[in-house]
């Protein structure tokens, strides 16, 4: 196994850590569905328009 090869799977290994910890800090804030811009006010459904939008 090369240099190349260690470096190709220490970056990978790195983003699935941060991937990971991401969504464990949404989940512990209390977001449903993560990554939506509404998910603390969606009901948990989320398929890309919350019922719960505060629209102004």
């Amino acid at each position: 196994m090369g240099i190349e090869e260690i470096i190709i799977i220490v970056l990978l290994a790195v983003i699935l850590v941060a991937a990971i910890l991401y969504i464990y800090k949404a989940r512990k804030r209390g977001e449903k569905c993560i990554g939506c811009p509404y998910s603390k006010q969606c009901s948990g459904n989320c398929n890309g328009s919350c019922s719960n939008k505060n629209t102004k």
